[in-house]
């Protein structure tokens, strides 16, 4: 089923935008770990909607609500699952979608594959709304992977062409995250993110919006994790990074960039530091043949720009098969960046996470 993601940790998320709820189940998490609800609720509020001024306006609380898989805050053995109710849908601004679809949005494909059973409300299982429980799977295990030692964190590379400094691809880590932990706006700029807030107000006051880039990186990832061909880091990263709606391209270290180079400017040399082997560059952002190579593992993901616009748009009408005109209402986001990067950290941390429970349990296999 393509609501279904993973190996080790196998997440399954259900629901629509404007459904009574939308959940998800987290099935492979080893038992007597305990989460940390209040951490969670708190991860969970930095991709809530309507908590600023660039965001939509509807209102969700996004608090999760356990059904099963936890006793006293502690995993069972029993896959969790948990719902997120929705309070604050409007479905009536979303009628003439039922017909006329939005240009570069889901609605025409959805309309092709269901027809008339489809969901139009707020985009149905095709909506943004659907990468909450996706934090709370990601949100878990960002705190499991913590007691590894093991830190994830992501920031706004790009907004429209404005740009963030970038991590720094070799000596990143307690310091960056801090800088991030610590900012209302997630850069490692500050000048970058008022650049960035401006660029959103503006695109917003013309009815229209941004795309933009979020830079991720994980370290303490150990070197070993992972597997060739198809089942290597970067596939994992990349099937659920995919997974979040309006994701369009993801690279890793140089990604594309590298296609430019000569080798002798793209190879990174190996050197010792103390007793470990290392890279003096770090080009190949941290994975090599699909295994992790103990530098950090940084990859950026690409998104396009919101297509909910309330600039007038030419579209079809799906009954007549005639052209016709466009205008959007209802609550969106002018720019959904901001809000995406939790949802980048945590798809990053469910896949490096169960690719780290993967590399303990074949070394035990072996042993």
């Amino acid at each position: 089923m393509s609501n279904i993601y993973g190996k080790n940790i196998k997440i399954s998320i259900f629901g629509q935008s404007h459904s009574a709820a939308i959940g998800v189940t987290v099935d492979g998490l080893p038992a007597g770990l305990t989460i940390d609800l209040d951490e969670l609720n708190a991860f969970m509020r930095r991709r809530m909607p309507g908590g600023n001024a660039y965001s939509t306006k509807r209102k969700e609380p996004d608090e999760p609500e356990f059904l099963c898989g936890l006793v006293n805050g502690v995993t069972c053995g029993a896959p969790l699952t948990a719902i997120i109710r929705n309070t604050d849908a409007r479905s009536s601004d979303y009628d003439n979608l039922s017909d006329v679809p939005r240009p570069s949005h889901a609605d025409y494909t959805a309309y092709i594959k269901y027809k008339e059973a489809r969901d139009v409300r707020g985009g149905g299982a095709f909506s943004g709304r659907l990468t909450a429980p996706l934090c709370v799977a990601g949100g878990i295990c960002l705190q499991f992977l913590r007691r590894e030692k093991i830190y994830i964190s992501a920031h706004i590379a790009q907004i429209g062409k404005i740009t963030d400094r970038d991590f720094d691809p070799v000596h990143a880590g307690e310091a960056e995250i801090r800088i991030l932990n610590e900012a209302g706006f997630p850069v490692l700029d500050p000048e970058a993110g008022n650049q960035m807030r401006s660029a959103i107000e503006s695109a917003h006051k013309d009815g229209d919006s941004l795309g933009g880039i979020v830079e991720c990186a994980a370290f303490g990832v150990p070197a070993g994790i992972g597997e060739p061909m198809f089942d290597g880091m970067e596939n994992r990263l990349a099937a659920i990074i995919f997974g979040i709606p309006a994701v369009k391209g993801v690279e890793f270290g140089n990604g594309f960039s590298a296609a430019g180079l000569r080798g002798s400017e793209n190879n990174d040399a190996f050197i010792v530091r103390g007793d470990t082997i290392q890279t003096r560059t770090n080009n190949h952002g941290g994975i090599l043949g699909g295994i992790t190579s103990g530098m950090p593992l940084i990859f950026r993901a690409a998104f396009k720009p919101t297509p909910s616009i309330s600039i007038q748009q030419d579209s079809v009408s799906l009954s007549c098969r005639k052209e016709t005109k466009l205008t959007i209402g209802g609550r969106h986001d002018p720019c959904i960046v901001p809000r995406a990067v939790p949802c980048v950290e945590a798809a990053a941390a469910v896949a490096i996470y169960g690719a780290l429970l993967d590399s303990q349990r074949s070394h035990l296999m072996i042993i």
